[in-house]
């Protein structure tokens, strides 16, 4: 099995660069100057125990790509990024080769199914950071992360068993779950709370902002018939195997949406979060203005700010009583 990752940013550059480590066969697809760097350099994954430095083939382009049999596509850009790379795997790739989409939000599977008749949902649970080229961090040890894989909708088979096999032969946990929206849904939940640290900085966790948003997400999805993990059992899957350190010399800062505003991308995944529970919400006239909220902040610090981490907590619930 040949993995080609498409997109070695906080997530996927983990997931290469230990595949690499422990003797699989990866080739990355990037971008810019991460692409050069890499091509050039090869991929550094730093963690609390050390960092490891790995060579692998580098394209900026899937055409670039002899595809064969036993090749397995792993997405892991942002979900505002999607399209694009259906596009171009359409239309270099064979038809039936596997795709994977490692990735937050539970709308790129089913974009990914327009296209592709073997799609697989992960359910990524990682502390990765990815702000310089060549370079990405997990910020957990022993255990580098989660990633729990299922066909879409629903269902186990010999692939996603075998990519199962090969992620905890390089040092992840992983299971095949037949249920794995379930659980996307649930990480849905959890990241709603992403654009909540965009605003007021890391650290907030459980604040009232996240509650409002979590409540109105719950409402919705309940309302649709959505199956999601709830936060206990949630809690009973990871217990303390993803026990956070820092590594040295190194502040993690936030998440992924938090990490696209540091780097100026000019783009935020917050649509497909929050917004994805404000479309549910209008579907069905449920009100959800926390994340309405939000979403709208989003897109006006993209344009003129505020700077990430400029509003207090309370400014922010101030804020979004004032738009009510």
């Amino acid at each position: 099995m040949r993995f080609i990752v498409y997109g070695t940013g906080a997530v996927g550059g983990p997931i290469a660069a230990k595949l690499v480590q422990n003797g699989h066969d990866v080739v990355a697809v990037a971008r810019g100057e991460h692409a050069t760097a890499m091509a050039r350099d090869g991929l550094v994954l730093e963690t609390p125990t050390g960092a490891v430095h790995v060579r692998l083939p580098v394209v900026t382009d899937p055409g670039d790509i002899v595809f064969g049999v036993g090749d397995v596509v792993v997405i892991s850009v942002k979900s505002q990024d999607l399209p694009p790379v259906l596009e171009r795997l359409a239309r270099t790739m064979p038809w039936g080769t596997p795709v994977v989409c490692a990735q937050n939000a539970v709308c790129n599977e089913p974009s990914a199914l327009r296209l592709f008749p073997n799609v697989y949902g992960m359910n990524v649970m990682l502390i990765g950071t990815h702000l310089k080229p060549g370079v990405v961090q997990v910020y957990t040890s022993p255990l580098n992360g989660i990633l729990d894989i299922g066909r879409y909708p629903n269902g186990v088979d010999d692939t996603s068993r075998a990519i199962c096999a090969a992620l905890k032969h390089s040092g992840f946990e992983s299971a095949a779950r037949p249920d794995i929206m379930r659980w996307k849904y649930g990480k849905l939940l959890m990241n709603l709370n992403n654009a909540i640290e965009v605003a007021v900085g890391p650290g907030f966790g459980y604040s009232e902002a996240y509650r409002r948003v979590r409540a109105e997400g719950e409402a919705c999805l309940s309302a649709a018939g959505i199956e999601y993990v709830g936060r206990d059992e949630d809690v009973a899957h990871r217990g303390d195997k993803l026990r956070f350190h820092l590594i040295e010399g190194q502040d993690r800062g936030g998440g992924s949406t938090w990490q696209s505003f540091l780097r100026n991308r000019g783009s935020a995944e917050t649509d497909y979060l929050n917004g994805e529970i404000v479309l549910l919400g209008r579907l069905r006239g449920i009100p959800t203005p926390a994340n309405a909220f939000l979403q709208r902040l989003m897109h006006r610090m993209l344009v003129d700010g505020p700077a990430p981490g400029s509003m207090s907590h309370d400014e922010l619930v101030a804020a979004m009583d004032a738009d009510q």
